[in-house]
């Protein structure tokens, strides 16, 4: 190799959450790094996060106990980087830069004015750091080389770019997944990793709307835009997963908090079993109705579920549709069994360019916990999304990128300078 190729003690590829926050570690440690990115602007899924106000953290993370919020084949793993660096330590440095911010809901924290708030923090992290910037640039090619006669550069990593070869010493995969490829989203990172000999869990997309086919989603279609407060669940015993979130009805299937977070537990073939009317006794409030109205079923049942929801479900049994104290009670336990309960099996996903965020990537068993090396190809490090480290919605997954980039942040080595 040419001593002449200009040299960093480490590159980061992708500048996104983990990418930036890792860099302006890095930096401040006194490490020469080059941050490179194929798009033309930094953090496009900081910018477009929580309706743009980016939900950066979640103050409800337990980091003794990340299986709680986290998927993936080891979700403890996550365990000894959030622990490390926690939630409580990112607010600290969104206050340091005079960000407002407020909670919304569960635990969830939002910028009070611009999720560009966080990505300028972001760039004057780096700034502090000397982080140099590529962007856009493209990397073309990888390769390592075990050891060379320049000892600053044994056991490096040799990038070719657009802009040029660069070597250094550490190289840091921090190129998120597959989702929204329309701001930008590649297999770059999964590519790396394979090429190195890191083993992949299979992706899918996460946090992500879920459809039905056409017939059996009829009766349902009108109901698009219809938003309510659900106990969704989908699995059975010990694999069991519920939330109480909001669902949303679409035209071609249901999205909403709800949803996307039973997404990444679901499998496909499984069935989602909802509660309409959480909290609510239905058989009594119905019984109780039949005792003293005539009004139609549809009518009693609009004072407990939205309007526009009783009369989707009153109208697909004849018993049904008429006055409630004609009703059997039977027919009224058969109602609100069906609303308690409604089960139903999604046929798909709305893919990729609806998931928030990638299931599956690096497997966790090829890295260290401590500090995101690759244990078995020295000075190669993964960090963020493109490790099999999926989090619920709220938060959870802005608070891996940045405890994965800390955590790596401060093992990457300085070379002799």
């Amino acid at each position: 190799m040419s001593s002449s190729l200009p040299f960093f003690d480490a590159v980061v590829i992708g500048a996104g959450a983990a990418g930036l926050f890792c860099a302006a570690q890095a930096g401040q440690r006194g490490l020469r790094v080059l941050l490179i990115d194929h798009a033309t602007q930094v953090a496009e899924k900081i910018r477009i996060s929580g309706g743009g106000r980016c939900n950066f953290t979640n103050r409800d993370l337990d980091v003794r106990a990340p299986q709680r919020h986290y998927v993936g084949q080891n979700p403890q793993f996550a365990r000894s980087a959030l622990s490390r660096f926690t939630p409580q330590d990112f607010i600290a440095l969104v206050d340091k830069h005079g960000i407002g911010h407020h909670e919304k809901h569960k635990g969830q924290l939002f910028c009070d004015r611009s999720a560009e708030d966080i990505i300028a923090m972001l760039l004057a992290e780096c700034a502090t750091g000397h982080v140099q910037h590529w962007q856009p640039c493209s990397v073309k090619n990888v390769a390592f080389s075990p050891s060379s006669a320049d000892r600053e550069s044994a056991g490096s990593y040799q990038i070719d770019t657009d802009r040029g070869p660069v070597a250094a010493r550490s190289l840091v995969i921090a190129t998120g997944g597959l989702s929204i490829p329309k701001i930008g989203a590649s297999d770059l990172g999964y590519r790396l990793a394979r090429q190195f000999g890191l083993p992949l869990v299979a992706q899918r997309p996460g946090l992500v709307p879920l459809t039905f086919s056409g017939d059996a989603w009829a009766p349902y279609a009108q109901l698009a835009g219809l938003a309510l407060p659900v106990e969704i669940s989908t699995g059975v015993k010990k694999e069991r997963m519920a939330f109480h979130e909001d669902l949303l009805f679409t035209h071609r299937g249901l999205s909403g908090p709800a949803v996307l977070q039973i997404s990444s537990y679901w499998q496909p073939g499984q069935p989602l079993s909802i509660d309409l009317a959480p909290g609510v006794d239905l058989p009594a409030a119905l019984l109780q109705a039949k005792a003293r109205s005539r009004k139609l079923i549809a009518n009693e049942l609009a004072a407990l579920v939205p309007s526009r929801l009783a009369d989707a479900w009153a109208a697909q049994e004849a018993q049904w549709q008429r006055p409630i104290n004609e009703a059997s009670d039977k027919a009224l336990h058969l109602l609100a069994e069906r609303l308690a309960r409604w089960q139903l099996v999604p046929t798909g996903t709305e893919g990729y360019k609806k998931a928030e965020v990638t299931l599956g990537g690096v497997d966790t068993r090829a890295l260290s916990q401590q500090t995101m090396e690759a244990k078995a190809q020295p000075g190669l490090y993964c960090i963020g999304e493109v490790v099999d480290i999926t989090g619920w919605l709220g938060g959870y997954n802005f608070q891996w990128a940045w405890a994965s980039a800390h955590a790596c942040a401060q093992a990457l080595p300085k070379s002799p300078h």
